[in-house]
Parts: structure tokens; sequence; C-alpha cells
């Protein structure tokens, strides 16, 4: 693999200033976390389905809320990301809250380095792999730690919707992996007007590349969905509908917003 350490490097920093801005947003509600309320959404809970008695790693886990809310639903915890504010905070969370989860500060990548399990489940969500170059290292990795039989489970943003433009409305970006994304950012999708800039590198993944990395390590797709609607409000242009998600303003549904994937390794 090329060196993309200083790029991990500044996409760390940059997420330990989110961090600083996320714990205290409305958009998270740590406070309403602590006191019981789950940050699942309806899509994850209902596609992975019951979770008691088994063992799961959340990739790129941020602080830790949904890995702790899968806690909740039963399962036995390990979460793990690059952010060592984050990892600090999610901590803090799991004295707080009483948890049994496990938190471990690395890049994915690195992660047979700092664990020695094999897991039920691997998961990961919103705002995942476009932190990261390499998706045939990303599915080694779950492979790895996935036990035989085990799922592998994503829900993500939809890869057509990072070629758009920030207000969604013309393409921007090319839908193929072909060079590293390299913006300045103002403020955070938790708070667009946070005092906070960052440089971050981000990478796009189509859908080949995705499909064909699982394929790659023995990890058979069983279900993929694909959505008009994000279970966030964490884009430029949205309008909330009855059923409580957002979708592009004007857009009919025409486009796609999010994504799962369940898949199972072979034995």
């Amino acid at each position: 693999m090329e060196n993309y350490q200083p790029y991990f490097d500044a996409n760390r920093l940059s997420w330990n200033k989110r961090t600083g801005v996320h714990k205290d947003s409305a958009f998270y509600d740590l406070e309403g976390f602590k006191k019981g309320m789950s940050s699942l959404t309806t899509i994850e809970l209902n596609e992975l389905g019951d979770v008691k008695g088994k063992s799961l790693l959340h990739l790129q886990c941020h602080f830790g809320m949904d890995t702790m809310s899968w806690e909740r639903e039963g399962a036995i915890v390990t979460g793990v990301d690059l952010s060592d504010e984050a990892i600090k905070l999610a901590n803090e969370i799991k004295n707080e809250i009483k948890s049994s989860a496990e938190f471990i500060c690395c890049n994915v990548y690195d992660l047979k380095k700092h664990l020695d399990k094999k897991f039920d489940i691997v998961f990961t969500s919103y705002g995942t792999i476009g932190w990261l170059p390499d998706l045939d290292c990303w599915a080694g990795i779950i492979s790895h730690f996935l036990k035989p039989g085990g799922i592998f489970y994503i829900a993500d943003f939809h890869p057509a919707l990072w070629m758009m433009d920030d207000n969604l409305e013309k393409i921007k970006y090319n839908y193929f992996n072909k060079e590293v994304i390299t913006e300045e950012i103002s403020g955070t999708y938790s708070d667009r007007n946070a005092p906070i800039k960052s440089i971050e590198h981000g990478w796009n993944h189509p859908f080949s590349e995705i499909f064909n990395a699982l394929i790659q390590y023995q990890l058979q797709v069983i279900q993929f969905n694909e959505f008009p609607f994000s279970p966030f409000n964490c884009f430029n242009n949205l309008e909330k509908g009855t059923d409580e998600m957002w979708r592009i303003k004007g857009m009919d549904e025409k486009m796609p917003m999010m994504y799962s994937i369940k898949a199972v390794k072979r034995p």
C-alpha cells in the first residue's frame, strides 16, 4: 500500500476537532443516550436483527454511541476508531453508564496489531469507508476478524451521493476511486457554524470496488438494499418526511441516498 499516513494523520486531527463539537450537539444528543436512548436507526436494527449474546466488532465507531447501543441490544461489543479524542470520550461515557464495551484507538488497517479475537458480527455505518483509500485491505480486516459463518453489515451513504456538490444540485466528484479528494472544511455536519477548520482527505468508492473487495475475501453478499432517504440531517438542502427520514428537496426520491449490505463469511 502506498504511504497514506500523512492523510490519516490529518484526518485524525480533524476528527479530534469534530469530537469536541459533536459531543455537545443536538445531532448526537449524548445526554439522551446516557439516559437510555438508542442511537441506532430502524434500518440497521431491522436488517441486522437479533444480536443477543453475539460478539460484535464496530469499525470506525467515533465515540461509541452506536457501539454501546448494540450492547444495550444484547451484544458483547468492541469499538475501534482512529481519533484518540473520540476513544477517550467513548471510555468516559462507558464508565459513566457502566458499560462493558471495549474501545481501541487505531487505524482500521492496523487492527491486527491491537486485537486478537474473532467475532460473530462486524458492523460499520454512515460515513465510514470514504475515509479509507484501499477497500481490499478493509475487506481483509473484516474477514480476518469474522468467525466462519459470521455476519458483516454496513449501512452507509450511497456512492452516487458522494458525487454531488455541497448543495446536492450537480455532479462535482468522480464516481470512481481515481484520486484522493482533499478539502478544507469549516464546521461539521452536526453544526455547520462550529468554529473549527480542518484539511480532510477522502476517497470515493463505486459499488464494483465495494462488492469485489468483499467477494475477494470470502464474504458472500446475502442482502443489498438502496434507499432514497437518509436517517440523518447531515447534508445541505434536505427536508424531513412524515416517516422522520430526510430527503433531497425537489428531487422526488429520484436520487439514492444510502445503501446497506449484509454478507456472511463462507467457512
